[in-house]
């Protein structure tokens, strides 16, 4: 572990470099960035011919993985790589330098915030390498980790748990609005490695070891978020696991645990936002059998993809390098068995968001596999404070309400050519979940003419007149999709 002298002298060294994510693309150019997060390094080294500049040092280092020049590593960081030596940061060769973990820039999606740097493990597989990853590998920034942050929810709060922390991303956000955060994982290597990359950053955690809430027990928090090893992969002998990614337990065991467990560890209103996969069984409903998993909370499961086993397979098998080796077919075969036996049909990818109340639950299960605006977490935000609201008012109440059409809902009609009327009616969102909900004339009328002049109440007697219906029926009939579209944003 460096000194926090040292991590200060590294984080100034990258800053001084602009080794940050817009440095970065500066340099190399968008394309060759695409490139980068394709895993290939050509582009990139091209861009870089003939500088030696420190930015170019580092991103050669530790983004390329190439081996450096020891006079061109001290350049980039003065008196600094006897210690990224001696703890294991760089490896030196006859005078020629390598990365042993990555550091790498990081970008937050909150406007203002400061570059962060994330150490974690180097990136197996660039150029189509086939390159072994150590069952303790520790995933750095990630499409999994971005998702998680985008989604969170962002408020100012008194404790924060970030369980399975990895390199340590989730509380690198945290700490920008919690007063408290801890961190916990079951891999000490992850621990080792989140420390630096929060000491790096001039970031506090309470840094735990141990398995989901063992660390934990008895304490509760106002969010919890988690990226834990969900990975539904069968038994590995002894070692081979790779914890990053794969639990112990069988078929999506590790995930129901944690849900489960989560609400005795949340305060009153307390959020706990997952990243998860979940198994579809013959015969069963996917979202009728995550129901069972946990009571006492709203819920609101999104689930944004389905694939078969065939094609989660082929998924895992690529993230771990074993295609093109000989024990591709084996392992291939093997994992297929393993879900077959679970009676797994398909698998859900998506994410779970709870929160603690005493109320009567909001419970909603969705697939959703189309675009959404990220960061989503606003849009999270505002349908948890619309579930509060609307459940503390009565129908009777709502009918008193003066509300309006949110500025990014848009009507969309659909008719035969010389038809007076429109077969289809459609609400749909620009922004947030981008949803789109079919509205029938009635429904259709009321929410046309929610300008915020009159109330509910009026206007839904204005629409049964205009269609001749009987008010008590239609207010019945529309008051129940009316709360629908005030809790998913269509309605302000």
């Amino acid at each position: 572990m460096l000194t926090t002298t040292a991590c200060a002298e590294l984080r100034e060294a990258c800053r001084a470099a602009s080794y940050t994510v817009d440095g970065v693309l500066a340099a190399i150019g968008t394309d060759a960035h695409r490139a980068l997060g394709r895993n290939s390094t050509v582009p990139a080294e091209r861009a870089l011919a003939g500088r030696d500049d420190p930015l170019a040092t580092m991103i050669r280092t530790f983004l390329l993985q190439r081996p450096v020049p020891r006079t061109a590593v001290d350049a980039a960081f003065p008196g600094l790589v006897p210690a990224m030596i001696d703890t294991g940061l760089l490896a030196d060769s006859d005078g020629t330098v390598r990365a042993v973990v990555d550091l790498r820039p990081y970008a937050s999606d909150e406007e203002g915030d400061d570059p962060y740097w994330v150490v974690a493990d180097l990136t197996p597989g660039l150029d189509t390498m086939i390159t072994p990853i150590r069952p303790d590998y520790v995933l750095g920034v990630s499409s999994a980790s971005a998702t998680l942050a985008q989604l969170t929810v962002r408020r100012p709060i008194g404790r924060a748990l970030d369980l399975g922390t990895g390199c340590g991303v989730q509380s690198l956000h945290l700490a920008g609005h919690a007063e408290a955060v801890v961190a916990t994982d079951l891999s000490p290597r992850a621990l080792e490695l989140a420390r630096l990359t929060l000491a790096l950053n001039e970031v506090e955690a309470d840094l735990r070891h141990g398995d989901l809430f063992r660390p934990v027990a008895g304490e509760r928090f106002d969010l919890i978020v988690s990226n834990p090893p969900y990975v539904m992969a069968p038994p590995s002998p002894a070692g081979r696991r790779l914890t990053y990614r794969e639990g112990d337990r069988a078929g999506d065991s590790l995930v129901e645990q944690l849900v489960r467990a989560a609400p005795e560890h949340l305060t009153e209103g307390g959020v706990c936002q997952v990243l998860a996969n979940w198994a579809h069984v013959e015969g069963q409903d996917w979202a009728d059998r995550l129901g069972g998993w946990v009571t006492g909370c709203d819920v609101h499961v999104v689930q944004r993809e389905v694939l078969d086993p065939a094609e989660y397979v082929e998924l895992w098998l690529a993230d771990a390098g074993v295609v093109g080796r000989p024990s591709y077919r084996q392992e291939y075969g093997a994992w297929l068995d393993y879900l077959s036996g679970l009676g797994i049909t398909g698998i859900g990818m998506g994410w779970i968001t709870l929160r603690r109340t005493d109320a009567e639950p909001d419970v909603t299960y969705e697939h959703w596999p189309h675009p959404i605006e990220q960061p989503i977490a606003p849009a999270i935000t505002e349908r948890l404070d619309a579930v509060d609201t609307l459940r503390r008012r009565s129908d009777a109440t709502l009918l008193s309400w003066h509300v309006t059409v949110a500025g990014d809902v848009s009507e969309e009609s659909l008719a035969t050519p010389g038809s007076g009327d429109p077969r289809h009616v459609v609400l749909r969102q620009e922004r947030g979940f981008r949803r789109a909900v079919e509205a029938g004339t009635a429904l259709a009328g009321v929410v046309g003419a929610c300008d915020g002049e009159l109330d509910l109440g009026t206007i839904i007697a204005a629409v049964a007149t205009v269609l001749e219906a009987d008010e008590a029926e239609l207010r019945a009939e529309l008051m129940p999709r009316l709360r629908t579209l005030i809790r998913d944003g269509f309605l302000r």
